[in-house]
């Protein structure tokens, strides 16, 4: 680990770099911004991370232990995550989603299917509220004023 990457962990908490994630086989793009510490390592290289992607205090599982005690085995997953995607704050992406581009996640959403591209999302279960664009237009009024 670079002294530069020690630094930032020492004054944020621990977060992963994506070339942290990338060295336990987790595929991740370029301009990646982590700022969470939860994320399933024991299984990263089924985790892809696409362009200009921002993840906060989230939680990404690769994997269930709900079958470990009946049948032996903990089932796994992949996660999928496009292009220009935000999520938000205690959101838990649950393992076997993928997740197009342009899509933010709303904080505190459990995903457990797939969003579409141009999706904004919020609750539990995660429901689409609007498309990334009518969102960011919302915004771009409501900063005028």
């Amino acid at each position: 680990m670079s002294i530069i990457a020690k630094i930032k962990r020492k004054l944020f908490g621990g977060y992963y770099t994506p070339e942290e994630l990338r060295k336990k086989g987790a595929h991740v793009g370029n301009n990646v911004a982590i700022y969470t510490k939860h994320l399933d390592l024991a299984h990263a290289w089924l985790l892809t991370i696409g362009d200009h992607v921002s993840l906060s205090d989230c939680r990404i599982l690769l994997h269930d232990a709900s079958t470990k005690n009946a049948l032996g085995y903990s089932r796994i997953g992949r996660v999928e995550i496009g292009n220009n995607v935000f999520i938000g704050a205690d959101a838990i992406i649950l393992p076997n989603v993928k997740i197009g581009s342009d899509v933010i996640i709303g904080a505190g959403c459990v995903v457990a299917k797939d969003i579409p591209d141009n999706s904004v999302v919020v609750g539990n279960p995660a429901k689409i509220v609007s498309t990334y664009g009518q969102y960011i237009d919302k915004n771009r009024e409501l900063m005028k004023e």
